[in-house]
């Protein structure tokens, strides 16, 4: 072979050294877990059983007494019928949100992934991530389809909106993982608050547990990729993602925490009361609980700065996390 003849594909090794990192022998067990612990929307949901019929008068849906409209004298004066069919369409919409949200986490995975080198140790459980959340929003769409409501997710402005994350994905990546968690801390919290001690339809109970499962993994993943990646940003970057972090997640928090104005209007509920409701002492402590994983990782990262701090308070989302949460101790 002559020495000086230029490389050919087959000279040039396709991947680069080996990844032996915690962080890549971390995403490599999240890979298999999710090749050995995944869920189909169809064939791990019986939702052809009888058990799994919706009936919006059933009281498994009515709403937990910390859900904020539950606390309302407008709720609590409903007939029972009335409080199931509003806790139906309250988790009917939630779930709406929740799939719209993941659709936009879905593009931004693969807009990451799409310029990745040949060997990242990220690429392959970004796919399986993208697949799991694919039959989630199959999930959520199915139980929206059946419950007989016609809910909104997303409002227009916030749909709009979602441009910047998908744009973060590409060129501010520990940013676009912050959305990741901002959307995904909350609804697990609240999934787990209604699982414990709360007697749930089957068909929701079934679909919120299959969503938890996979969701742990899609956690991990962001909270890990972050304390991998913000330490080897600028400190000028780190300065001002620790600003707009709690920015973030106050307003995501409430996105996916609080119910949406479509439903609030569609059953006449008095804004007033709502509005009451959340200043409860109780009520802002489940906002504030909703992101207390991700405002501990941003105190890891370096991310709780003096000043961030005082956003994170005047934002709502900050609590001492030393102390026993009063709204759980009554949940």
């Amino acid at each position: 072979m002559n020495p000086t003849a230029p490389a050919t594909l087959a000279d040039t090794p396709l991947v680069p050294q080996a990844d032996t990192s915690a962080f890549a022998a971390l995403v490599a067990r999240l890979s298999r877990q999710s090749v050995e612990k995944n869920h189909d929307a169809y064939a791990d949901v019986a939702w052809d059983s009888p058990e799994m019929a919706i009936d919006p008068h059933d009281s498994r849906f009515q709403l937990p007494d910390w859900e904020c409209v539950a606390r309302t004298d407008w709720y609590k004066s409903q007939t029972p019928q009335v409080q199931a069919a509003f806790g139906l369409a309250r988790y009917a919409t939630a779930m709406k949100v929740g799939g719209e949200f993941e659709n936009v986490l879905q593009r931004g995975l693969l807009t990451h992934a799409f310029w990745l080198p040949n060997g990242a140790v990220e690429f392959r459980y970004m796919h399986h991530e993208v697949i799991e959340e694919s039959q989630h929003t199959l999930m959520f769409q199915e139980f929206i389809n059946r419950s007989g409501t016609n809910v909104k997710g997303l409002r227009r402005d916030e749909k709009l909106g979602s441009g910047f994350a998908l744009r973060c994905s590409r060129t501010r990546p520990a940013l676009f993982f912050m959305f990741v968690l901002g959307g995904e801390d909350p609804v697990d919290y609240l999934q787990r608050r209604s699982l414990a001690g709360h007697d749930l339809h089957p068909l929701l109970e079934r679909i919120t547990r299959i969503h938890l499962t996979e969701e742990a993994r899609h956690l991990s993943f962001a909270r890990n990729y972050l304390k991998r990646t913000v330490p080897q940003l600028s400190a000028t970057r780190r300065h001002a993602l620790a600003l707009f972090a709690p920015l973030l997640f106050g307003s995501m928090a409430r996105m996916m925490v609080y119910p949406r104005p479509s439903l609030l209007k569609a059953f006449g509920v008095p804004r007033k009361q709502v509005r009451q409701s959340l200043r409860h002492p109780d009520q802002r402590a489940v906002l504030a609980e909703s992101v207390a994983k991700t405002r501990r990782t941003c105190t890891e990262l370096g991310l709780m700065t003096p000043a961030a701090k005082l956003l994170w308070k005047a934002c709502g989302v900050w609590a001492d996390v030393s102390a026993k949460p009063a709204s759980r101790r009554q949940a």
